[in-house]
């Protein structure tokens, strides 16, 4: 049975349709059964229902406060058969901290994609923060979700070269590739329950140690990625 699926979005959904895609394509044991957003005007939200899949647009500042709101996302996420027994809930460029009360919900089964090589450079700002240090490598991070920003531990890394004087758009823009790559991936493994965690590090079963990436797009991938979520 494919694994329930909640998505949290906030903006664009690019890495929501990464994951549409591979779901589409047989590489990911999942349905996606409902899209929550807290801005009416998420472009996430249309892709979802161009996928004919549940939409909901459920702005935060309805609520008196953050508990309340979480909580409304529980009762939905639950209600569309998403637990946490046999679901998971990804963040895909959601832009809100969760409480203790939602993750308390779906324990271990929560996981969020973010632009930077963790612990290094948590924040909305991953990429240019990294450019702007001046950093030789950077790259994307999926964790699971603790109750401290990017700080849970660490699935599956993705770094680049980064270039002297490089901006934070293009460098974002390279980054963006191989977070279509890795967080995908990493559902797939959650789906499978090839994952586990003992202390903070998450164990992949059954992967390659890394993948090296090509002339048109340097890069190193820990664990590998396996042959239908490598960039094309």
């Amino acid at each position: 049975m494919p694994m329930p699926l909640a998505v949290l979005v906030s903006g664009g959904g690019s890495n929501l349709q990464s994951i549409l895609d591979k779901i589409d394509a047989g590489l990911i044991d999942a349905e996606v059964r409902v899209v929550l957003s807290n801005k009416a005007d998420a472009y996430g939200l249309e892709r979802a229902r161009q996928k004919d899949i549940l939409a909901i647009a459920l702005p935060h500042t309805a609520f008196a406060s953050r508990q309340a709101f979480d909580a409304e996302m529980v009762r939905l996420i639950n209600e569309h058969g998403v637990n946490a027994q046999t679901g998971a809930v990804a963040l895909a460029g959601f832009m809100r901290m969760l409480t203790p009360e939602f993750l308390r919900a779906f324990p271990h089964r929560v996981v969020n994609i973010h632009p930077a090589l963790l612990p290094s450079f948590p924040g909305t700002h991953g990429a240019a923060d990294a450019a702007a240090y001046g950093v030789r490598l950077a790259g994307c991070s999926v964790h699971f979700v603790d109750e401290i920003m990017d700080h849970g531990p660490v699935i599956i890394q993705a770094a680049v070269p980064a270039q002297p004087g490089e901006g934070g758009d293009a460098l974002a823009a390279r980054i963006l590739k191989l977070e279509h790559c890795i967080y995908p991936q990493a559902i797939s493994w959650l789906a499978q329950g090839r994952l586990s965690i003992v202390d903070r590090h998450v164990l992949a079963a059954a992967t390659e140690q890394a993948y090296c990436g090509s002339a048109a797009l340097p890069c190193l991938v820990s664990p590998g990625l396996e042959p239908g979520f490598r960039p094309v």
